[in-house]
């Protein structure tokens, strides 16, 4: 057969049901094959960003491999920013990119190809020669299962009308398996946990599937402690009666007060990061055992007392039973009194800042919060916004959250919304963004969602500026002009891009807006507009 009809079967060999991408001379005829013959989905986005964004999405709800595919040159360009998103992310994914033949050395698009993609920390790999393209093809995909990261897949455009014969290349990776502790370690982390007085469960990404959340809730109980999540796993354990919630920066002021009298953190599965730790406060003066798969990760942000190489289940589970035998009491710690403070927490104890021409941003994620529906898929864009967002709106499992802001980049909610709709089509998306992000990566990905038909629902909290750098203009007496802009009304503009779109700028308008979700048919846009002067400092 053709190279591209090769690569095409490759694909659907490997369980490749869906590739996002943006044709181009170099992958035309490649994404033809694999839609018309092998009998998978191409979804064509927008710009070339947008289809990376979307594969990491796709990957993040789905659990499986994400693909994209662009073509060569200022194709490959335009998706440095995503690819570095989602290498920061840890989330398997595969580009397949286009090249020019190397016998052209005067095409225009011509550029180093390994070289754009080294330096963002995916990984990269050529194919050599079109009667290579099945193992190298497995190569990329099991370089990307196992190392977590994009990796791309290097493809010149010469090869597609090469006549090849397969040889088909099966799957050469192990499949995930318990890891065993090793016992002298045990030991001491048993002497820890065994000697804490106020311990505390903490979970992140690495514990968040449901075999360690059962597990870890069978050692809070054990050992009578309160559990917690970093931002990554939020709510892993929600609706159990002593969730703290997420631990550190953005912890409420219950679940702060009981993190600071607590003498012992244990640690599941999270890296500890300066935001977890509250710049390393909420573990002050605290035992800390960090448990994790990867053997580097025990105190790379944090110090340990001591730091355990193994899965989250098993090391929760052999916890137990090293504390059963060694008759070892639970503390008390997560008490009735406890569950009684975290349940009376409602998080409305604020003044209303909303005026005639604008809505209190606390108001309008509330609101949201009650009245979207709980099984959700919940995707944040970078912003101004985000850390009311952060501790206001919930997901029904870790899974259900995509995180977009790995790199401090606005812009790149959108695409990730939509590959996030593909990956769990059974659940609404729901996409929190700014303006300015809405403006940078947004709005042509919008028109995807329409042309797509998805089940989305974008709500844009616009102040009309950038307003992180507005705010640090006012805080300093500077006239904030340069960090404002006239955006139209974005109502209309998602209407005209064939979705609904609603301009909300008092409470009931918010009410109308929110009520309309409930008879969705298309992708529907809500532009809250917020005062830049009176969006307050999150616990204010």
């Amino acid at each position: 057969m053709l190279f591209h009809e090769a690569i095409a079967w490759a694909l659907s060999d490997h369980g490749v049901t869906t590739v996002f991408g943006v044709l181009g001379d170099a992958n035309l005829y490649a994404m033809d094959s694999f839609q018309r013959q092998a009998g998978g989905k191409f979804v064509s986005m927008s710009n070339e960003a947008g289809a990376v964004l979307a594969a990491n999405g796709y990957a993040r709800t789905s659990g499986r491999l994400g693909v994209a595919t662009v073509t060569h040159g200022p194709a490959l360009t335009n998706t440095v920013t995503a690819l570095v998103e989602s290498v920061r992310d840890r989330t398997p994914v595969l580009l397949i990119a286009g090249d020019t033949a190397v016998v052209d050395r005067e095409n225009f698009q011509n550029i180093s190809q390994r070289d754009v993609v080294v330096p963002t920390g995916a990984g990269f790999e050529q194919v050599r020669a079109p009667w290579t393209v099945d193992e190298d093809l497995a190569t990329a995909v099991r370089r990307a299962v196992l190392e977590r990261r994009p990796v791309v897949l290097n493809m010149p455009v010469d090869f597609q009308w090469e006549q090849v014969e397969r040889s088909p290349a099966p799957r050469r990776w192990p499949a995930p398996q318990a890891v065993l502790p090793d016992p002298a370690v045990m030991d001491e982390a048993v002497g820890v946990v065994a000697s804490a007085k106020r311990p505390i469960i903490l979970a992140g990404r690495g514990a968040a599937a449901p075999d360690a959340r059962k597990a870890l809730l069978h050692l809070a109980g054990r050992i009578g402690a309160p559990v917690a999540t970093t931002l990554r796993a939020r709510d892993l354990f929600r609706d159990e009666p002593h969730d703290l919630g997420i631990f550190g920066t953005l912890s409420d002021e219950v679940a702060l007060d009981t993190i600071m009298r607590s003498d012992c953190v244990i640690a599941f599965g999270a890296s500890l990061n300066k935001w977890t730790t509250a710049e390393g406060s909420a573990l002050e003066g605290k035992k800390l055992v960090q448990v994790d798969l990867d053997r580097v990760a025990p105190a790379r942000h944090s110090g340990v007392h001591v730091g355990v190489v193994g899965d989250a289940a098993t090391v929760a589970e052999d916890l137990v039973t090293w504390l059963d035998e060694a008759d070892v009491r639970p503390t008390g710690f997560a008490s009735p009194e406890l569950a009684e403070r975290l349940a009376a927490r409602s998080g409305q104890d604020f003044k209303d800042r909303g005026t005639d021409a604008t809505v209190d941003i606390r108001t309008a994620l509330m609101r949201l919060e009650s009245t979207f529906p709980k099984e959700r898929t919940l995707v944040f864009d970078g912003g101004r916004f985000i850390h009311h967002a952060f501790r206001l709106l919930r997901v029904p499992e870790p899974s259900a959250y995509v995180h977009t802001v790995n790199f401090g980049s606005i812009g790149l909610g959108m695409g990730n919304a939509v590959g996030a709709a593909f990956g769990e089509p059974a659940r609404p998306v729901l996409l929190v963004t700014g303006d300015g992000g809405f403006m940078l990566g947004g709005l042509a990905e919008f028109g995807s969602a329409v042309r797509h038909g998805l089940d989305l629902v974008v709500v844009v909290l616009n102040d009309g500026a950038y307003g992180a750098e507005h705010i640090q203009l006012r805080n300093k007496d500077m006239d904030p002009e340069i960090s404002t802009f006239e955006w139209p009304d974005f109502g209309p503009v998602a209407t005209a891009l064939g979705g609904q779109g609603f301009t909300v700028r008092d409470r009931a308008e918010l009410d109308e807006a929110l009520a309309a979700i409930e008879h969705r048919d298309r992708p529907v846009l809500i532009d809250i507009k917020i005062d830049p002067d009176a969006v307050p400092a999150v616990g204010r």
